[in-house]
């Protein structure tokens, strides 16, 4: 069977090409990998629509500036590849509450994407607290 129809990868393989394509990419480009700034920048510009003078005005949205970059594209590129990959593999399915949180929590939605939003608020203020 061809490796890029399995359903799962080998993990070894799998983060030695992540681990070289980051090097790839500071190669050429200069830039290293990563996602969290253009969440910040994505919120800027959404804020620039409805105020632009609060964000032309934020010490954050200088040193950011709101804008559609590599970064962002390469945000986009994630979801369509993984999309992709779901989709080539069989294995994509529409589900509203994953099966792991039904079965511990129930499947009230609401409930799973007020926790599913906290978390990635959490996540997201780590990651830019640490600057990456």
């Amino acid at each position: 069977m061809n490796p890029l129809m399995q359903k799962r990868w080998n993990p070894y393989i799998a983060g030695t090409i992540s681990g070289f394509v980051s090097i790839f990419s500071v190669w050429v480009a200069g830039k290293f990998l990563g996602a969290s700034t253009t969440f910040a920048r994505s919120a800027g510009l959404v804020e620039k629509m409805f105020a632009p003078e609060h964000v032309e005005k934020l010490d954050y949205f200088i040193k950011y500036t709101p804008k559609i970059d590599w970064q962002w594209m390469f945000v986009i590129g994630i979801f369509l590849g993984a999309l992709f990959s779901a989709l080539i593999s069989g294995d994509f399915k529409f589900k509203k509450v994953p099966d792991m949180w039904e079965s511990r929590f129930g499947s009230n939605i609401p409930k799973r994407a007020v926790v599913a939003f906290i978390g990635g608020a959490v996540a997201l203020f780590g990651a830019r607290l640490a600057g990456g």
